[in-house]
């Protein structure tokens, strides 16, 4: 009698089962070569080219050229349209017909004039389901329309996925033609390919991986891929295997169909629109079929783009929505950059966003879902819980370039003490495929094992879109609950976070900043993106306050409500995570600066003029209007070569500008040349000593008798450094760029006096960073001002260099202190552990300082955002070159200004954060009657709190919200007072919903409020 032979070579018996199933080996005889039947070529195409991305009624108005398979289109950011006539043969009838469509461009099925299904090869979407059983009934002949992007799923990079554009690129369509798809073929690929990868996965240490093995190879001997009567046998030998149960105690995977698609990256906006049309159509066709299917979807922009563009497409989400399938998440508007965006518009981010999900689908989001930005600020959780959010869903973390992060489910304790439950789906990605692989690694990576026995996993083609298939979702329901492997069940973020809050007892918590060890360059690329976006927040604040105070001092004037929301939303969608960081193509800058220079420069000022206006009776003299809450005394210019004023300004309100002589005038002498300095200037404040390169031989802080800058020491000390990363170019600069430090020291046009004193006194240089390159920069000291100015131009045309200011400084702290949202935290100043060194280059907004007891020395600045404090040297980063995947980022002309003030006692006692805000939000100039007389509408008793925003309530008229925030870390209790006629105060959260138990007392002093550390309170002043 024969007997088989029991094999055991396990290399053999794997590599046998994966050629059966290969689509390059023998697929002339193994099974992958049958999931294919017959093929019949279309009737005709036709194709119709244009530079615009029209709509499907003006498409298909248009005159269609003949073409055929093979024939190529362009150039890139065209699109083409296919007529694609088709005709299914008689003799198919019973069997499941696709159209096969391969192209390099991503593509769209339109059909009777509507969006039907997205083709992307990169996305595994190759085919449209025409019939799944033809029947007699059905139509044979038709015709579908293809709309086909000339550019892939990641833009059209010429050389690398991340280099910039091809603009001359062509694409082609590769396969157009009708087949006959066996269904129960593509089981059995399923059954054998889920089967391989344990094997691999599992690894020779595993039993069960052997049990695979044997399995898959029995399958094999079974299978004759030319007799679809032998697959019944494999099938049950594959379900036999499969339907082996996990103990109670296996880790379990909540499955989320999900499509991380970036609103703008290597793509402008507006194809952005087409992939979410592309992506969540198909999502829709797939729950048609597959009712257990959940979907997570976040973004309120690519909801409303989709609403404007498809609107049968989202009447279709609404209805999924409501099934409890495609689940809204997130509850912001874009998935925004979460360190650069100032504390308000995170707030509005939510505020829009949350508000849309609520209008269009019934509901808030309760989790906030952000799993590709370059780090986390640390105000975030109590933004998210003010928004009605307890949940926190990323990964970036994963990126980390030093440090492991220590969690995958923990606790984050936010600045000022709020929590929220957080998750990192422990296979750190937010695009898995539904493989054994993805389960595998969920499992392992998990870092809180015997803490969390529940971890997501986001499966779908993501970043440029695609989402899930078919495919997937037939993986994942293979091994719903098979031994060896963890349980999968399809989820809800909700159900996740449900059963993780219910087992949190044991789980830990991270304080303080979730910090990305990677792509610190994105605090300085696109240096104009992010002076647009620090104007436009100052703008939309100025003009907010001013509006407010309008409605109660002229009864004519309208709210611009709507038109707010114009901008606001414009503002947050540049905030994107790949737009207000500057790793985007040259496309998405221009469309940024467009919104900044047009609608914010010209729509955002009238609005700003209108109410301003509307503050004080017309007339031939000026008054300033002050939107910040304490009283300034500044020196003003009321027009272009005019005289100078020191002018003092209530409190959020109206002065006229009447001339304020200073207790002493600016002084600027020249020195003789056998000093090592020039200039020295002096406020009565500050003694500055001025090299002729515009560098700081001395800052003196007169009532304190210090010096700032360290001995043997330069001030000012402008340094270029090589900036070469290792590939992520306008994301990342790495720590060996340190040692590449070189001072500019060429100087074209030594130190000279510009204003010679009395409000103010100025000296400007000019300084050739190289052939191509130069700074000039005025030095500006004016009467009364705590802070030396430094008004600074560069002409920049370098190619992967790093320009910085430095400030070594006579102060001696282990940490320096950095403004963030809401509030600052410190960072160390040394680099003793990996966790420090990780710091080399951290972010922040308007100010640094390092003090010691007594003494210390404030960075302040009006748009940069990345800082590097290490020992006793301060400095600010101004300008990179990186060139991908923008060939021309930064170059140009660039204006900037930054200050340095020392100070005594701490940064908090010195007003430090009042002049970054004063630095941040000029005084603004109004046209008034000549007796106007000076008025303040708001003020704060205590210099800790900051009145940060005065806004009318969204759908209540007559109603406002202000916004304060408790600054200096320190448990106070403040009055608000107000001019304005308030009948009621109420504490209100972050979304504006009234808290019917928090009525707030108003008195003729004016509203009392308790604060802890950096506690956000807001309040609704009804009228």
């Amino acid at each position: 009698m024969y007997h088989l032979p029991v094999l055991k070579n396990r290399r053999t018996l794997l590599e046998r089962a994966e050629k059966f199933i290969s689509d390059i080996y023998f697929t002339d005889c193994n099974l992958r070569g049958r999931l294919y039947g017959d093929s019949c070529p279309l009737e005709s195409l036709a194709c119709f080219l244009t530079p615009k991305r029209i709509t499907f009624s003006e498409a298909s108005k248009q005159i269609f050229d003949p073409c055929k398979v093979g024939d190529t289109f362009g150039p890139t950011w065209w699109t083409c349209w296919f007529k694609a006539t088709l005709k299914i043969p008689e003799s198919w009838r019973g069997k499941e017909v696709h159209l096969l469509w391969e192209s390099d461009g991503e593509a769209m099925v339109w059909r009777d004039e509507q969006p039907v299904q997205g083709l992307t090869k990169e996305g595994e979407k190759t085919s449209y389901i025409l019939s799944e059983c033809l029947q007699d009934e059905e139509p044979h002949s038709l015709t579908l329309y293809v709309e086909m992007a000339c550019n892939g799923l990641f833009g059209a990079g010429q050389g690398s996925q991340i280099a910039a554009p091809d603009p001359n690129r062509k694409f082609s369509v590769q396969r157009a033609e009708l087949v006959v798809f066996n269904r129960d073929v593509r089981e059995l690929l399923t059954d054998f390919e889920m089967l391989v990868d344990i094997v691999k996965e599992l690894g020779e240490e595993e039993q069960r991986g052997y049990q695979a093995l044997f399995t898959v190879n029995e399958m094999v001997n079974l299978c004759d891929p030319s007799d679809p009567s032998s697959f019944a046998k494999v099938h049950s030998l594959a379900g036999t295997f499969f339907n082996q149960r996990n103990g109670e105690s296996q880790h379990t995977v909540h499955a989320m169909g999900h499509c991380h698609i970036d609103s703008a990256w290597l793509w402008p906006y507006e194809e952005t629109i087409r992939k979410c049309g592309r992506s969540w159509v198909t999502v829709i066709r797939l729950m048609e079929k597959n009712p257990e299917f959940v979907f997570t979807c976040s973004q309120a922009q690519q909801f409303q783009w989709v609403k404007s563009w498809y609107p049968g497409l989202f009447s279709s989400i609404q209805h999924y929505v409501k099934k409890g399938q495609f689940i809204p998440v997130g509850g912001t508007w874009v998935e925004m950059d979460g360190n650069l965006p100032s504390g308000e518009s995170m707030v509005r981010q939510f505020l829009e966003g949350q508000r849309f999900f609520n209008k269009e689908f019934g509901r808030y989001c309760k989790e906030f879902w952000l799993p590709d930005t370059f780090g986390y600020s640390a105000q975030l959780p109590q933004i998210m819980q003010g928004c009605g959010i307890s949940n926190f869903l990323t990964q970036k973390l994963s990126w980390n370039l030093i440090n492991t992060f220590p969690h995958n489910t923990f606790f984050w304790e936010g600045l000022d003490g709020s929590t929220v439950l957080t998750h990192f789906p422990p296979g750190n990605s937010y695009e898995m495929k539904g493989k054994v692989e993805d389960l595998v690694k969920t499992l392992k990576n998990n870092k809180d094992k015997g803490r969390a026995n529940h971890s997501a996993a986001l499966f779908g083609f993501g970043d440029g879109g695609g989402g899930p298939t078919q495919l997937m979702l037939d993986r994942l329901r293979l091994v719903q609950d098979t031994n060896g492997l963890p349980k999968v069940q399809m989820s809800t973020p909700d159900e996740l976070f449900t059963r993780l809050q219910a087992d949190s007892a044991l789980l830990c918590t991270w304080a303080g900043e979730l910090f990305l060890e990677l792509h610190n360059g994105t605090y300085t690329t696109q240096a104009q993106i992010k002076r647009g976006n620090r104007q436009c927040e100052t703008l939309l604040h100025d003009i907010e306050i001013a509006s407010s105070l309008a409605l109660y001092r002229n009864n004519t004037f309208p709210y611009p409500a709507e038109k707010l929301q114009e901008l606001w939303r414009l503002l947050l969608l540049n905030q994107f995570h790949d737009v207000i960081p500057g790793s985007c193509i040259e496309m998405v800058v221009e469309d940024a600066l467009k919104y900044y220079e047009g609608e914010f420069l010209h729509g955002g000022a009238a609005l700003l003029r209108d109410a301003c206006e509307a503050l004080v009776a017309k007339g031939s003299s000026v008054a300033v209007f002050n939107s910040l809450p304490w009283e300034r005394l500044e020196v003003v210019q009321i027009q272009e070569g005019a005289e100078k004023i020191l002018v003092r300004a209530s409190s959020i309100g109206v002065s006229p500008v009447k001339d304020t002589p200073p207790v002493t005038p600016v002084s600027v002498t020249v020195q003789v040349s056998i000093l090592p300095f020039d200039l020295v200037n002096c406020n009565g404040l500050l003694k500055t000593a001025i090299n002729r390169d515009g560098t700081l031989a001395s800052l003196y802080l007169i009532s304190g008798n210090r010096e700032s800058i360290s001995d043997g020491c330069l001030g000012n000390q402008f340094v270029m450094f090589d900036d070469v990363p290792l590939y992520w170019d306008a994301w990342d600069v790495m720590d060996y760029h340190l040692q590449t430090r070189k001072p500019v020291a060429e100087v074209v046009q030594p130190v000279h006096v510009v204003s010679s004193g009395g409000l103010r006194g100025s000296v400007s240089f000019t300084l050739r960073i190289s052939d191509k390159s130069t700074i000039t920069q005025e030095i500006i000291m004016d009467a009364m001002c705590p802070y030396i100015k430094f008004s600074t131009e560069v002409q920049w045309a370098e190619s992967h260099k790093f320009l910085k200011v430095e400030f070594p400084v006579r102060v001696r702290s282990p940490n320096a202190t950095y403004e963030i949202q809401f509030g600052h935290l410190q960072r160390p100043t040394h680099r003793n552990t990996s966790w420090d060194w990780a710091r080399f280059e951290v972010w922040g907004h308007k100010w640094a300082d390092l003090s010691e007891h007594n003494f210390g020395v404030s960075l302040l600045n009006d748009c940069k955002y990345g800082y590097s404090v290490h020992k006793n040297t301060m400095t600010l980063s101004l300008l990179r070159a990186p060139k991908a995947p923008d060939a021309t980022a930064d170059m140009g002309i660039h204006h900037f200004t930054y200050a340095i003030m020392p100070h005594t006692r701490s940064f908090q006692e010195a007003s430090v954060i009042q002049c970054a805000y004063n630095l941040n939000f000029p005084l603004r100039l109004i046209q008034c009657s000549p007796d106007t007389m000076p008025w303040s509408a708001f003020s704060v008793t205590s210099q800790a709190v900051i009145l940060e925003t005065i806004k009318q309530a969204e759908d209540r008229g007559g109603v406002l919200v202000v916004r304060l925030y408790e600054s200096h870390g320190s448990s106070v209790t403040a009055t608000l007072r107000t001019t304005l006629p308030v009948r009621e105060a109420w504490v209100c959260d972050l979304l504006e919903k009234q808290d019917p138990n928090r009525p707030v007392q108003v008195t003729s002093e004016g509203i009392t409020l308790d604060f802890k550390p950096f506690q956000i309170v807001s309040l609704l002043l009804i009228m």
